[in-house]
């Protein structure tokens, strides 16, 4: 058991870092999705996705110990196929995107679980509001793109209570339940594109 641990922690190694050097990965936009879901009449999901995000990683020992995870999305982004929602989205009620223009993460750790299953811990702040939360991720493997960069792929799955970080608006149904679910659950389909130096 120790010898597959260990040969799974070197697979995700070599996708960071070949040497003990510092290495740096970005996120490619054009196929990478941010996407959210939420409850919507108890009975039903909608979902949304952020157009508009950036993320680095930067790596610098072996053993990932370091890795530095920052995540930012402009949250004036969102798109729900729905412009009237969006821009309530967008206003007071809900995002405030004048007064908070962007959702942060900032990932401070990454453990193995199983064969290219992770978990992800670092600071997630929304509202002004930070907490620390724990993603599972899951790494799809590494190749060279028809340009010869190096990409690495990963699908990262949450939730969060949207209430725990000042997010409340809702009404209350006649049957009791509310208007709009609590919980988040986030999907973030991500290619990184290691920076070559």
């Amino acid at each position: 058991m120790k010898k597959i641990t260990l040969l799974l922690s070197l697979l995700l190694l070599t996708v960071f870092s070949a040497r003990a050097q510092e290495t740096k990965w970005i996120i490619d936009n054009t196929h990478s999705k941010i996407q959210f879901d939420v409850a919507h009449l108890v009975i039903a999901e909608v979902t949304g996705q952020f157009k508009d995000y950036e993320a680095m990683v930067i790596v610098n020992k072996l053993d990932l110990s370091d890795i530095k995870i920052d995540f930012s999305i402009a949250v004036k982004s969102v798109d729900t196929d729905n412009e009237d929602r969006d821009n309530h989205l967008r206003s007071a009620d809900f995002f405030d995107v004048v007064k908070y223009p962007k959702i942060t993460f900032k990932g401070k750790s990454l453990n193995l679980i199983s064969e290219n299953q992770y978990k992800l811990t670092g600071d997630f702040e929304m509202l002004g509001v930070t907490k620390e939360i724990t993603l599972d991720v899951k790494y799809g493997g590494m190749v060279k793109d028809p340009y010869d960069n190096t990409k690495a792929g990963f699908k990262i799955t949450g939730k969060i209570n949207r209430t725990d970080f000042g997010l409340e608006y809702n009404s209350v149904l006649g049957s009791g339940g509310l208007l709009i679910g609590e919980d988040i659950t986030i999907t973030c389909k991500i290619e990184f594109q290691k920076i070559n130096k």
